[in-house]
């Protein structure tokens, strides 16, 4: 044992500051025992480099304006899409998973389970009705993504929705991976026959249980359920994206599921990273980080910040917020005014539609 290992060792503040007193006398100790003081006390000797100008929101505008940011990646949650209507799944009180009860499932989560969905599809094609695409418009956030990939700046937007705002918005097909499917396309369950999402629309909005033409089994979107994989898309592209990103902004999502929220670790060391969300997530654990497990997750707040910014707030205000420090923000705002106005026109043509008598004759 090395001469001097009775002495205890110092915890870094952020681990300290997670343990009572009796723990940190406790682990102190023990990291003396074997003598890894010097090892928890010893700064980096090779800390990666800053690309950001500085550690703060202005610091990520303005590398965004640098010649250093031609690849950004947009990861993006259930937070982009509530300002249209869409409920969120985890929030207390407004939460998709806390205003279940009047489906009466074993669990919040079974209207989302494939062995559950084939017993009973019955409740997921009722919630389906309040939730289809085409009754919502897509936010701000989603015409900033758009807007990214107009300045030819978007690698890729990885997003965990299924409501498919960002296709309405505009973003090409071939710029997004749907990380948890989309109600785009669907499929028989059984001889995965492809149907249109208008086609299971129609039979949705009729009340009626979409099934396979060919077999006569269910038909289900394309979004992934609990006890299936996510799409081949998803990992086909992760790998050479994130090698390649330059800049990820993350938005609107608690990064709680996985392995979507493991992508934040896909990047470079030197990748800035941009949260804007209601609350800082998506941090490591400082324990686990110093015990050698858990991911490298964000770090926000501690002296050795170099890369990670957050923004905290509603993400359309967050959007807007940058487009302004870009100068961006009136081509932004005229970009939401516009498709808006071009979406309301189309669904009062198409209830006009629905709502005139047949010109065929008897």
């Amino acid at each position: 044992m090395a001469e001097g290992s009775n002495k205890s060792a110092d915890l870094p503040k952020e681990v300290e500051s997670s343990l009572s007193a009796n723990e940190v006398d406790q682990l102190k100790n023990l990291f003396s025992t074997i003598n890894l003081g010097e090892l928890i006390n010893k700064d980096d000797e090779e800390k990666p480099e800053q690309l950001l100008p500085e550690v703060t929101f202005k610091g990520v505008a303005e590398y965004i304006k640098s010649d250093k940011c031609k690849n950004i990646i947009v990861m993006c949650g259930a937070g982009i899409s509530t300002a249209a209507g869409i409920p969120d799944f985890r929030t207390p009180g407004t939460g998709l998973y806390d205003n279940l009860q009047k489906y009466e499932l074993p669990n919040p989560q079974a209207i989302f389970e494939i062995n559950f969905f084939k017993e009973n599809p019955q409740p997921f094609y009722t919630l389906a009705k309040e939730l289809y695409p085409g009754s919502f418009k897509p936010t701000t956030c989603h015409y900033f993504i758009k807007l990214l990939e107009q300045k030819g700046l978007l690698r890729r937007a990885y997003t965990q929705n299924i409501d498919t705002l960002e296709r309405v918005a505009g973003v090409g097909g071939d710029k997004l991976v749907e990380a948890h499917g989309t109600f785009h396309t669907a499929h028989c369950v059984q001889c995965r026959m492809e149907y249109t999402q208008d086609w299971v629309k129609d039979k949705v909005f009729k009340d009626e249980i979409p099934h396979c033409k060919d077999c006569e089994e269910l038909v289900k979107p394309d979004i992934v359920f609990f006890g299936e994989p996510l799409p081949r898309r998803f990992f086909n592209l992760r790998y050479e994206d994130f090698r390649l990103c330059d800049l990820l902004i993350v938005m609107g999502t608690s990064l709680k599921v996985h392995p979507f929220a493991s992508l934040v670790d896909g990047v470079e060391d030197t990748t800035p990273r941009l949260l804007i969300n209601r609350e800082k997530c998506g941090e490591s654990d400082p324990l686990m980080k110093l015990m050698g497990g858990g991911g490298a997750g964000m770090d926000f707040d501690s002296d050795k910040a170099y890369r990670d910014v957050c923004w905290l707030g509603d993400c359309d205000d967050g959007c807007l917020a940058l487009a302004d420090l870009l100068g961006w923000k009136n081509e932004l705002e005229t970009m939401v005014c516009s498709e808006h106005k071009e979406i309301d026109k189309t669904s009062q043509v198409t209830a006009s539609k629905e709502k005139s008598p047949s010109k065929k004759s008897a």
